[in-house]
């Protein structure tokens, strides 16, 4: 989730930069669940929310009105005819600052890794929620889909130039023109470095023998 100057004609999400004070207030399990739910399936409920994590109502509410204290999510007047309150995101995205992870401050710090952890989590569960339901999706949608890694000799600088360049491509997609088969389709994007086995060993070698 890295940060990059905005490319001319490219189409930009609206996204919340967090900071060491709203990463405390997102990173708790559900309160990520909750603004992921809000952003990818619209405006809904306590009450709704509540019933599809299986939550009491009461904490949905409670996590919602904390999430609104550090402006994540916000009142979505003209829906619903009750007196119930409906939430919506405030944003598209969330950026993370890779500074968090080095913060000076502890909780900092281990709410930057909560934060991350729970978004692995969450691709993971989505990627094999994708895989349990593929049978019911056509065959226009299943050769649609995409499960692929690869490997890179990169520089950091390339590496980053990458990243940069893959969410210029996806963020060009939202303009498209939509017809009666579009569906929402999420992509995942993660890119890290890995030290191979061989490698780890040679420097283990060597540091031994010295």
């Amino acid at each position: 989730m890295p940060e990059k100057p905005e490319a001319p004609g490219t189409p930009e999400p609206k996204t919340r930069t967090l900071d060491a004070r709203s990463l405390r207030g997102l990173a708790h399990p559900l309160r990520i669940r909750l603004l992921g739910a809000l952003r990818q399936d619209g405006p809904a409920t306590a009450s709704q929310l509540a019933q599809r994590f299986g939550e009491s109502s009461g904490a949905t509410s409670y996590h919602l009105r904390q999430l609104a204290a550090h402006g994540f999510v916000e009142d979505a007047p003209g829906h619903g005819k009750g007196r119930e309150r409906w939430w919506k995101s405030a944003h598209d995205g969330t950026v993370f600052d890779e500074q968090l992870i080095h913060d000076e401050d502890p909780a900092t710090r281990g709410a930057a890794d909560l934060f991350l952890h729970e978004i692995a989590t969450l691709h993971a569960q989505e990627m094999n929620a994708w895989l349990g339901s593929a049978h019911a999706w056509s065959q226009e949608w299943r050769r649609s889909s995409d499960i692929s890694d690869f490997a890179l000799r990169l520089t950091p600088e390339q590496s980053l130039d990458l990243i940069h360049r893959m969410h210029d491509l996806i963020n060009s997609y939202r303009d498209a023109p939509q017809d009666g088969t579009t569906e929402t389709v999420r992509f995942h994007v993660h890119a890290f470095p890995r030290r191979s086995s061989r490698d780890s060993g040679s420097r283990h070698r060597g540091s031994s023998s010295e």
